[in-house]
């Protein structure tokens, strides 16, 4: 049984890519929800639905990440 390489640089990147993919996924959920409550004038529906809906995308994009990352892929 090899054992995996354990880098702090390696470490590093997870995190960061965990972090953006999270931050962003919120991110474009809230502005899309924003506008399109501006367009439908539905002021805080859409706004809500994004976030989750954003927050939801980003934690199953982060499973995805951190099981690629334990594969060694």
């Amino acid at each position: 049984m090899a054992q995996k390489h354990k880098s702090p640089f390696r470490a590093m990147a997870l995190y960061s890519t965990i972090l953006s993919q999270l931050a962003g996924s919120v991110l474009i959920g809230i502005f899309l929800g924003r506008w399109i409550d501006g367009k439908c004038q539905t002021e805080p529906l859409f706004l809500v639905i994004g976030l989750l809906s954003g927050l939801a995308a980003g934690i199953l994009a982060m499973l995805r990440t951190i099981r690629r990352f334990d594969s060694g892929d």
